[in-house]
């Protein structure tokens, strides 16, 4: 046995967050794309066909409140808040993380007031947030500059109204500083709007420490709940009474079912809800979450395994692929590195195509980037071992 496979059974015996990955569905190959869509917990789909079955076959309409459909929005925010570094009452969970942008980024800018005329955007953001920044910009009047976050700070001013910044690149797994970047912001007279979608559930973010103003994110990768399972809406808790939503719905109204021609909006973060809540996978989410409920899961020993777990990776690429045959893109630094790693690679669409097919499933990004996604709850050491191992054959090959 080399001595990277001996490392790697070393690491696993002592690893505090092993015993989580028996409550994964996983196959005997390698999956290292949670990234992009975690595994499923094996509990969840019990939960599901309880909530198919019972609460909606059976109790049908009651559902709403003897299974508490209704505040699930807030009840499942609540759950996410402690993995974010929020107190109760912030996180509304519901639509998209594309809504939840166009919902943050507008009400951002509302509250900045009409003096300030100028959005900034990460220009190298997930292209779905750049077009709503475009759009928010048309919408409310307001020109739009896309930078680097590095260029940010220099680029402030007292005409800046929001910003809107990714946490985590989502292309080369550079994680961005969040405190000095919102501090700047906020020195500026600014507000700014956080996208978690590579954080959260991978690295500790500390949204109430650090005073964001707003935050969204998805929650089928790190989080696992499930493909287009609802994304969430934080709203920092002093902002709440001027938070002033885009889009108004019945949901968010004070009386909901007063079924007033008038709005009114609801107190607290309720606001950002919109309309009827996607109860089937809202609820999948709900149980795919109880996983954090483990005695041993903080999201600072994630942190900690997941730096381990890349660290390691890195280390087993150096060994088995030829130098300069592929070339990381994701920083060194573990201030500056998220749960994942980005190789430039020439041929990376067609490599990527033969890993999958060897059972190392990871993702391609054009033109050449080979990323791989690391879970702290259920990828083990011996996963990263065998994956560098394969890709250092298929790269011979």
């Amino acid at each position: 046995m080399s001595e990277l496979a001996l490392r790697a059974e070393k690491l696993d015996a002592e690893d505090v967050l092993a015993p989580l990955r028996s409550r994964f569905v996983l196959d005997d190959g390698v999956y290292l794309d949670g990234n992009s869509l975690g595994a499923l917990p094996g509990h969840v789909p019990d939960r599901v066909q309880d909530v198919v079955r019972r609460q909606w076959g059976e109790l049908r309409i009651r559902s709403w409140d003897e299974s508490g459909w209704w505040t699930a929005p807030e009840r499942i925010g609540d759950r996410i808040a402690p993995l974010i570094g929020a107190g109760p009452g912030q996180i509304v969970v519901g639509d998209s993380t594309s809504v939840n942008v166009f919902k943050a980024l507008v009400a951002a800018v509302r509250m900045a007031g009409e003096d300030r005329t100028e959005i900034l955007v990460d220009a190298t953001t997930f292209p779905t947030d750049g077009y709503i920044a475009e759009s928010a910009a048309r919408m409310t009047g307001r020109t739009l500059r896309a930078l680097s976050p590095e260029e940010v700070p220099a680029a402030l001013g007292d005409r800046t109204a929001a910003v809107l910044l990714n946490h985590v690149d989502y292309r080369t797994g550079r994680l961005h500083d969040l405190p000095s970047l919102t501090a700047a912001v906020h020195a500026a007279g600014a507000l700014v709007v956080w996208d978690l979608c590579h954080s959260a559930g991978a690295l500790p973010v500390g949204l109430d420490e650090h005073g964001v103003d707003l935050a969204v994110g998805c929650t089928y990768k790190y989080l696992n709940g499930g493909p287009g399972s609802p994304a969430y809406l934080y709203v920092r808790r002093d902002l709440q009474p001027r938070f002033d939503s885009p889009l108004p719905g019945w949901n968010s109204h004070a009386e909901p079912f007063g079924m007033s021609p008038s709005y009114a909006p609801a107190p607290g973060a309720v606001r950002g809800r919109v309309g009827t809540p996607d109860i089937l996978s809202m609820l999948a989410l709900e149980a795919a979450l109880e996983v954090w409920d483990e005695a041993a899961v903080s999201v600072e020993a994630v942190r900690a395994k997941s730096l381990a777990l890349t660290d390691f990776f890195l280390d087993c690429v150096a060994a088995y692929t030829v130098p300069g045959r592929v070339e990381s893109v994701t920083p060194a630094a573990h201030g500056e590195r998220g749960s994942q790693v980005a190789l430039r690679c020439d041929d990376a669409g067609e490599v990527m195509k033969r890993l999958i097919g060897q059972g190392v499933v990871g993702d391609f990004r054009p033109p050449d980037i080979l990323r791989f996604g690391f879970t702290p709850l259920y990828v083990s050491f011996t996963d990263v071992h065998r994956a560098a191992r394969v890709l250092g054959e298929v790269l011979a090959e």
